[in-house]
């Protein structure tokens, strides 16, 4: 039997949710607390080691992420989950060991605030800087951000946040103004169209079933509300990033984005060659390559697949970031682009 490495990573999601789930097991049922010795000490420090440091390893095995920050948050968080595991009258002895995992929870949070209030603070900074910038504003943003806040997850999201709120209700009075050496990827497929059919399903969707779930269950009608009240401010933001944000070529390098979903900066020094073979086009892309190709109610393929020298970032939905080889570009004046891509590219 051959196993691949994507079976052989599922070991540790696999191995991870056993050591939860057989520790929950064992104070949890009736057989886990028949087997239990009078002594409970022992087990119940095997258990903390279980969930403090045995599965968080397996966690960051899984994600493939090496942080001692990361580390020490799961191992508090490995404590908080033990505190409803484990019963209080078999944790009493370690209580103020438990209690060790909400502090350094508050600590954590405390530190996320500060940076969120650092942000706020150089917000009118950072909005300047996008004004003047030539760059699309979501790439401009994002430098900005950069450059006055240290990177951490969560200003990516909340970055990511105020972008989708920004492009759903501030622009409506505005239109896309062209430029040199920009190129939309939109207007010749059906993206926008099938974007509005989506806003309009989730509208009807809420008014007939909120309305029937709202007598059945109040919580879970409000939180279907909430969702879909988001997904369509999210579908309003993209529409609106996919309009203000065409492809545009600088002399270094193009900024490529489609919508709130996918951005990516791709340098000419960092591409190995370009791919315009067409069977080779309509291929299945692989998982190492990111399409920036505009959604269409027919089958679409990408006018061009870039080969980069080394695997490039490219920024995702939520600020989650992710490495690739390949970047495949459909634009609406295709032939244009390629003439001065292989322009870039010569000199």
């Amino acid at each position: 039997m051959v196993f691949n490495k994507q079976s052989l990573r599922m070991i540790w999601p696999i191995l991870f949710l056993l050591v939860l789930a057989s520790n929950f097991a064992l104070y949890r049922s009736s057989l886990g607390i028949s087997i239990l010795p009078a002594n409970t000490n022992p087990v119940v420090l095997g258990s903390l080691i279980d969930l403090t440091i045995v599965a968080p390893v397996l966690f960051l095995a899984w994600q493939r992420k090496l942080s001692w920050k990361y580390f020490l948050t799961l191992m508090a968080g490995g404590l908080i989950v033990a505190r409803f595991i484990i019963p209080m009258h078999y944790l009493t002895p370690f209580k103020t060991l438990t209690l060790m995992g909400f502090v350094v929870e508050a600590v954590f949070v405390l530190l996320e605030l500060l940076l969120l209030l650092t942000l706020f603070k150089y917000l009118p900074e950072i909005i300047r800087s996008v004004k003047k910038s030539s760059l699309p504003h979501l790439f401009a943003f994002s430098n900005a951000v950069d450059q006055k806040v240290r990177k951490q997850p969560i200003i990516q999201v909340i970055c990511s946040e105020m972008l989708m709120f920004y492009y759903a209700f501030c622009l409506w009075k505005k239109q896309p103004l062209p430029k040199e050496n920009t190129f939309t990827l939109h207007q010749n497929s059906s993206l926008i169209a099938f974007q509005v059919m989506m806003i309009h399903a989730i509208v009807v969707e809420t008014l007939g079933v909120h309305w029937w779930l709202h007598d059945k269950s109040l919580i879970l009608s409000l939180l279907l509300l909430v969702i879909n009240i988001y997904s369509v401010v999210l579908f309003l933001g993209d529409i609106q990033a996919i309009r203000f944000n065409p492809l545009q070529v600088d002399h270094d390098r193009m900024y490529v984005s489609l919508g709130l979903m996918k951005r990516m900066e791709i340098k000419w020094k960092d591409i190995d060659g370009i791919i315009e073979d067409r069977p080779t086009l309509e291929k299945k892309l692989n998982k190492n390559t990111i399409d920036f190709v505009a959604r269409d109610f027919e089958k679409t393929y990408p006018d061009i697949i870039i080969k980069l020298k080394h695997p490039q970032e490219a920024v995702l939905f939520m600020g989650m970031k992710k490495k690739y080889e390949q970047v495949a570009i459909r634009v609406d004046d295709s032939e244009k682009f390629k003439e001065i891509l292989k322009t870039k590219l010569q000199n």
